[in-house]
């Protein structure tokens, strides 16, 4: 769609950020000082509809405004998570303005991580479909974590926005303890027309797979493979962590002893309580059976024009 003078039109877009990432919280960057960043490439910003909601339901009624070709999400992954449970099925695209610690799904799109370069990906960018996963009506982009990574993460989250060399010492030392003070969870796994009962350290549903090789450390081999991949640890020993750690550094980790690997499309976990789920790094808390399921190119987003692969 073009104007008179054959010239596409400034997108329009809504802006939502997550007050509650690092680069807001520390000061340097201000909602308004990013809506200025976007008008700056001649985008029209639209207003909120609802500022003062909650982060779940702004991005809801930021969907609902009319005539928008985006919605501008500023966060990090677990914020754009929760921008895919709005988004996933529409026809809106997702914008990524990457402030988060990770950003693993920016770098997976191969998305800018400077703020310039992502402004510039929001005005010029093309639309391309990626793949979803969903595990009981909560949807994550990058991986669903199960077991003593889901049990640190709460460590992590109280010292959000905080964490020192001190922290980082105490939470390698808490790693350890939980090692043996935490037994084995213990649910039935439903795959691929098998039920067996089984007891993990770890467990992992990935959107995808991941790349091996030197250098890949949880970068995905794609974001629309059309595939969930489990990763099961059953035990885990300081040894063993050790190994694991090495194998993802060098990126020989999937021929490792002890890590059980299947892809599929769907998987049933049950359990006799609820579980703690760790949804693309935010943790929640879902009472079993868990149901996860993919959800082929459900989410639309805008990536370079020229793709970086």
């Amino acid at each position: 769609m073009t104007n008179q003078s054959g010239e596409a039109p400034a997108r329009r877009v809504v802006l939502v950020a997550n007050l509650a990432v690092g680069a807001l919280v520390d000061g340097g960057l201000t909602p308004d000082a990013l809506r200025e960043r976007l008008e700056a490439v001649g985008l029209t910003v639209v207003p909120e509809p609802r500022p003062d909601a909650s982060l779940p339901e702004r991005l809801a009624a930021a969907v609902e405004v009319p005539g928008i070709d985006a919605v501008a999400v500023a966060g990090g992954d677990g914020t754009l998570a929760c921008a895919a449970q709005a988004l996933a099925g529409q026809k809106i695209p997702l914008a990524i303005l990457p402030l988060g610690t990770m950003n693993l799904l920016a770098k997976d799109l191969g998305l800018p991580l400077d703020l310039d370069g992502a402004v510039d990906v929001l005005a010029t960018g093309l639309v391309r479909r990626i793949d979803a996963g969903e595990v009981n009506g909560h949807v994550f982009l990058i991986n669903s974590v199960l077991g003593m990574p889901a049990r640190m993460a709460r460590h992590r989250e109280a010292r959000r926005g905080h964490m020192g060399m001190t922290d980082l010492l105490r939470m390698a030392a808490g790693l350890l303890r939980h090692l043996g003070r935490y037994p084995r969870e213990r649910a039935v796994l439903s795959l691929g027309g098998t039920v067996r009962r089984v007891r993990f350290r770890t467990l992992a549903v990935v959107c995808g797979d991941y790349r091996e090789g030197l250098g890949a450390v949880l970068s995905r081999a794609g974001v629309d493979g059309g595939h969930l991949t489990l990763y099961l640890v059953e035990t885990l020993s300081a040894a063993r962590l050790v190994r694991l750690g090495l194998g993802f550094a060098v990126g020989e980790w999937r021929r490792l002893p002890g890590l059980e690997r299947h892809e599929t499309d769907a998987l049933t976990l049950d359990a006799r309580k609820a579980l703690r789920v760790m949804n693309d790094g935010e943790v929640v808390l879902i009472a079993p059976p868990l149901r996860y399921r993919l959800l082929p190119g459900a989410l639309q987003v805008l990536v370079p024009a020229e793709d970086p692969r």
